[in-house]
């Protein structure tokens, strides 16, 4: 196993097996229409059985998808809150057994993998007992709390030989795979600068989610979730919105930001930065979290483009809107829609040459170079080509994630979303709140895949 996957033989190896396809037409008034195509002759007889470690939110999310999808069993769930234990054992029909813990699940012989679901802290430690215990990994993302948190789980990764998939499931959507496709048709030009924004405006955007009311020191086991963590007394505020402070999560950067790296290292075919520069702060959620609620970063990449990110929650006008590709023939936004509008550079020196000696100024206006590229307007009208949308139907990116860990567990081979890519995504996300706290630019060393001392 080497640390360079090509995400160009990947791409080759999907188009083959009908993984993902594209079907495309242009004009700007309705979008191309991108279908997953899943053979079903192809699923595999025997049932991946999985156990589950961590079933908040998110893993019920994920819990309902495999249960949707034909080769996976669920057989086992473990939390720190019995709510929601008692939750997913009900969405399983009660046939999900309960264990005390990650270790007694862990213990399980026929388990054959586990979903990691639980707060960042936990990530390395409940990975590399897994992979240790033999069983493949399907983890939430970030795949860890810090940079050197990655390269010990690659060491298990290697070690035993099991399958690690990192959960950004968005890189398994075929509008992500079309992106990916128009980059390197060369189609955009020269592309040196991506940005992505996103602001939110509401409690639930800033993580401040409601508590059961049945939350307790009875029903929440506190010293399970503390865990490796810095000790707290009791605090349903820290178990239930872990995501705001800085002893479990590293809130945007880790929760957010990462998401978009993601996507942006699959396809710009990209692995680390070079320099990570970002400045932020918590200037109105003070009394509900440690973590800063605004954040700006700047990522420079050895390829030869520069990465904007920026997010808040105190304010949503800009929204979500996705990740703008800027390219010098077009742009490329990728959100619920992929769409390329093309450039239409008009130079306008007018205003120069209006100072130049009236028969050299007639002169270069006369040149057929400058009419065709410089105010046409002036002379002849000039048609802006339209641009193109594609948007993707069939099932929702989870399931696709989920397939491409099942195929690879079955094949044994590298999944979409493997250690690698997950260990550098969330070092971009780590550099940044590096950067962020220290205020100076955190530098990435590709000799040792972390951080420049």
């Amino acid at each position: 196993m080497t640390g360079r996957i090509n995400r160009r033989d990947f791409i080759k190896k999907s188009a083959a097996t009908g993984a993902v396809t594209g079907i495309t037409f242009g004009g700007s008034s309705r979008a191309a229409v991108l279908t997953d195509l899943y053979d079903r002759q192809n699923s595999p007889n025997e049932r991946l059985t999985l156990g589950f470690i961590g079933v908040g939110a998110r893993a019920h999310q994920v819990l309902s998808e495999v249960l949707r999808m034909p080769g996976f069993e669920v057989a086992g769930v473990c939390d720190a809150y019995r709510g929601r234990v008692d939750r997913a054992v009900e969405k399983t029909g009660g046939r999900a057994k309960v264990y005390r813990d990650a270790s007694e699940l862990l213990a399980a012989p026929g388990i054959d993998a586990v979903y990691i679901g639980t707060p960042d802290h936990w990530h390395k430690s409940h990975a590399i007992a897994a992979l240790e215990a033999g069983k493949d990994v399907y983890i939430e993302k970030p795949l860890t709390y810090t940079v050197d948190e990655g390269l010990e789980i690659i060491q298990a990764v290697k070690k035993t030989g099991r399958i690690l998939q990192v959960g950004s499931q968005n890189i398994s959507s075929p509008t992500q795979l079309k992106a990916r496709e128009i980059i390197e048709s060369g189609r955009l030009g020269q592309i040196t600068m991506i940005r992505s924004t996103t602001n939110r405006n509401t409690a639930g955007g800033a993580w401040i989610y409601p508590i059961p009311p049945d939350a307790n020191d009875q029903t929440v086991n506190w010293d399970m979730f503390q865990g490796p963590a810095p000790k707290y007394p009791f605090s349903l505020e820290r178990f239930f919105r872990w995501r705001c402070y800085k002893d479990y999560s590293g809130g945007i950067a880790t929760d957010l930001f990462v998401h978009t790296m993601t996507t942006i290292h699959y396809i710009m075919a990209a692995q680390a930065p070079d320099c990570v520069m970002a400045t932020g702060d918590l200037y109105r959620w003070k009394e509900s979290r440690d973590v800063p609620d605004t954040l700006n970063a700047l990522i420079q990449y050895p390829e030869g483009f520069t990465v904007n990110l920026s997010a808040t929650f105190n304010n949503q006008s800009a929204g979500e809107r996705g990740i703008e590709i800027l390219g010098t023939k077009g742009t490329l936004t990728l959100g619920r829609e992929l769409t390329f509008t093309p450039e239409n550079p008009i130079e306008d020196n007018d205003w120069i040459v209006a100072s130049w000696a009236r028969a050299l100024e007639d002169a270069y206006f006369k040149d057929p170079k400058i009419r065709q590229s410089e105010q046409p307007q002036r002379w002849d009208p000039k048609v802006i080509p339209a641009g193109e949308s594609w948007r993707g139907i069939g099932r929702n990116s989870t399931m696709l994630h989920l397939e491409n860990f099942q195929r690879a567990v079955r094949n044994r081979k590298q999944p979409i979303e493997d250690v690698f890519a997950g260990h550098r995504a969330a070092a971009v996300a780590q550099m940044i709140n590096l950067s962020a706290s220290r205020k100076m630019p955190v530098f990435w060393d590709r000799s040792k895949d972390g951080l420049k001392a």
